[in-house]
């Protein structure tokens, strides 16, 4: 049975920090070096009470207001984070209940980042493959920024917090291809929070700086970027061919290509890297920042918004990141 994409919306918290309040609290990095490094002006941050259910309802319902119909007989709820409101229960099961969704509806949570949306809808395919489900809510909502050590200007510059909603059904505009999917977590040092979880549930926000003058604690995100800009160019060009292959296109028939948007240095090497013609590559990422999960869906919607994509084109989606994870699919927009 065939999976379609249906709507997707998204969400972004009111807040907003800029490049120049960034250069107020980091002198030594201009608005305009900020910019260039990263491509990023603006990023939106959760509110100190805001969490991820909270984002991940308010995408919901501005789908459901920009869709008509898109709330009714939804069946099942997935929910894409990595900063989850509680250790448990489920936030899908809190988001379910609070939009008012059939309690026979099944609900879950899977903790993946910046390729979780190509994961999501792998997951949402399969369901109604399998015939568990026909239309189903895939959620991503993260809130790294709440793990950001105030001294960390690497990646306080580069996250922002946001959350998505895309309906999955047995119809839709865009038939969901075929999938190539990969991890290796060899890597999973290089991105991570080491505190919190039951391994180490004692938070001791113990600092160390780096040579680069960011501050880290085991209490909050660490990223080692050189090892996960290494990772990300080894990786992406083969993921990006395994798909256009498993999916019978090469780069001529591909109309358009949307990857995770980690930040413009990122992407502009990869798209070089691939060979990818620059009107083919849609980046959305200036007044947004990384959003991890949300970066591809936000972008998907921007670029549908913006006339970018049309009837009959092929789009390519590639995710990757922390785990290593990386995935890729096509949509074929009918």
């Amino acid at each position: 049975m065939k999976a379609y994409l249906q709507a997707t919306a998204f969400y972004l918290p009111e807040t907003v920090l800029s490049n120049n309040e960034l250069n107020q609290l980091y002198p030594e990095w201009s608005v305009e070096k900020i910019a260039e490094k990263t491509g990023i002006v603006n990023r939106h941050i959760a509110g100190k009470d805001e969490y991820v259910s909270d984002m991940a309802i308010a995408a919901a319902k501005r789908l459901f207001e920009t869709h008509p119909g898109a709330a009714e007989n939804i069946d099942f709820v997935i929910l894409c984070t990595q900063s989850p409101d509680y250790m448990l229960p489920t936030t899908a099961c809190i988001i379910q209940e609070k939009l008012g969704i059939s309690t026979k509806a099944g609900a879950l949570d899977f903790n993946l980042g910046c390729s979780g949306y190509i994961y999501g809808l792998a997951i949402a395919k399969g369901l109604i493959a399998a015939n568990i489900a026909k239309k189903i809510l895939l959620l991503t909502a993260d809130t790294y920024t709440k793990y950001i050590h105030e001294m960390d200007k690497s990646n306080k510059t580069i996250f922002g917090d946001a959350a998505t909603a895309t309906i999955v059904a047995n119809e839709g505009i865009a038939e969901i291809g075929e999938f190539e999917l990969g991890s290796d977590g060899k890597g999973a040092e290089n991105l991570i929070v080491k505190e919190g979880g039951s391994k180490a549930p004692v938070l001791t926000f113990q600092e160390e700086t780096d040579q680069y003058g960011n501050v880290h604690s085991s209490s909050c995100l660490y990223m080692n970027g050189p090892e996960i800009f290494t990772f990300t160019s080894r990786a992406v060009p083969g993921l990006v061919n395994e798909t256009m292959v498993k999916n019978r296109l090469d780069m001529e028939h591909t109309d358009l290509f949307i990857f995770h948007q980690a930040n413009l240095y990122m992407l502009n090497h990869l798209r070089k890297k691939i060979k990818i013609p620059d009107e083919k590559f849609f980046v959305y990422i200036e007044n947004t920042g990384n959003t991890v999960s949300s970066t591809i869906p936000i972008a998907l919607a921007k670029a549908i918004e913006y006339g970018q994509i049309k009837e009959g084109n092929k789009v390519l989606l590639a995710g990757f990141g922390v785990g290593y994870s990386w995935g890729g699919t096509v949509l074929h927009f009918q």
